[in-house]
């Protein structure tokens, strides 16, 4: 049985997890008989933890919220997963970079010595590309009124500055007011999105976060509608591929390279590579536009074979002459 110190860092562990914990499930899951779990509960009170217990068929416990909550503990598996969240908050496009590095110093000068040093030993650094201007920054307050009105499932309205906002003073006129009903948040590629139903359009759009400019008040609830396909990732994945349809690119091909299967594979994306006999590989693959997916095989820089459809063996003749014409142009 563990120590009664590390038993009650576990229950506190496992309360914080989920709502609703059966008494019989938690002796389970802490190797300890339900007597056990009834003292150590009791323990957690006397420290002011909030531990009710509800009635049923099985009977359990819930840590409640409130003002009263102590400082929580966090077991040693926590205590790295928030410092890998909140030395990476940086790069999530939201913001929030220094709160999150102040918020790693407070959580770091309350745990004890031993996690310290374990946490210390993470060293963690985002890399941005070289030569890319960094990416616009969603305003955490922003972030907060858009999952506030997603939340709520209220009518949202906001000005939507355009992809090249006139610069300050230059006159230019103000965003346009946009009314939506917000859907849900997403992240992608480093940016932030909401995706929602745009009433004046009738259609579901996608907008940046960080050109939203919330308007209060919001307006009424609305019934909840489902985005096309079900699933609100594979719908952001089509719609940034160019696609009406979930999960498919506009423009998909076949064809065969001279190179074996397990060389091309790590570089494809989410295309499909099959062994073709020796040294050779057939690939399916997906792009934006035939010449971008024409490109896009090119660069293994072995010999292709066209399998299909005739849209992308006429992309690779448009790119040949091109990449023919550069090549014989005089410096």
């Amino acid at each position: 049985m563990p120590k009664t110190s590390a038993r009650l860092l576990a229950l506190l562990s496992l309360l914080q997890a989920r709502r609703d914990w059966p008494g019989a499930l938690l002796a389970e899951r802490l190797e300890v008989s339900p007597r056990t779990v009834r003292r150590d509960v009791d323990r957690l009170r006397e420290l002011g933890y909030p531990v009710v217990a509800f009635k049923g068929p099985e009977g359990g416990y819930r840590l409640d919220a409130g003002a009263s909550l102590p400082p929580l503990l966090f077991d040693d598996d926590q205590a790295v997963a928030l410092t890998v969240a909140l030395r990476t908050a940086a790069a999530t496009g939201a913001g929030i970079g220094e709160s999150a590095a102040r918020a790693l110093t407070t959580v770091r000068q309350v745990m004890p010595a031993r996690l310290r040093h374990r946490v210390d030993a993470l060293r963690i650094t985002a890399v941005e590309r070289t030569g890319v201007p960094p990416r616009p920054q969603a305003d955490p307050r922003v972030l907060l009124a858009l999952s506030s009105a997603v939340h709520a499932g209220e009518v949202l309205r906001f000005g939507y500055s355009p992809a090249y906002a006139p610069a300050a003073g230059d006159g230019g006129d103000a965003p346009p007011v946009r009314r939506v009903e917000p859907h849900r948040l997403v992240t992608w590629g480093g940016r932030w999105y909401l995706v929602a139903w745009d009433l004046d359009r009738e259609d579901w759009r996608i907008f940046r976060a960080d050109r939203i400019e919330p308007r209060t008040p919001t307006g009424p609830r609305f019934p909840p509608r489902e985005v096309p396909g079900g699933d609100v990732a594979a719908f952001v994945a089509a719609r940034f591929q160019g696609s009406e349809g979930p999960g498919a690119w506009p423009c998909r091909g076949e064809v065969i390279l001279d190179a074996p299967a397990g060389e091309v594979a790590v570089h494809v994306r989410d295309g499909i590579v099959e062994e073709d006999g020796p040294g050779r590989c057939r690939v399916v693959l997906g792009a934006w536009s035939w010449a971008g997916l024409a490109a896009d095989l090119g660069r293994f820089d072995v010999d292709i074979e066209v399998v299909g459809p005739a849209e992308l063996r006429d992309a690779f003749a448009r790119l040949a002459r091109r990449y023919a014409a550069a090549a014989s142009e005089a410096p």
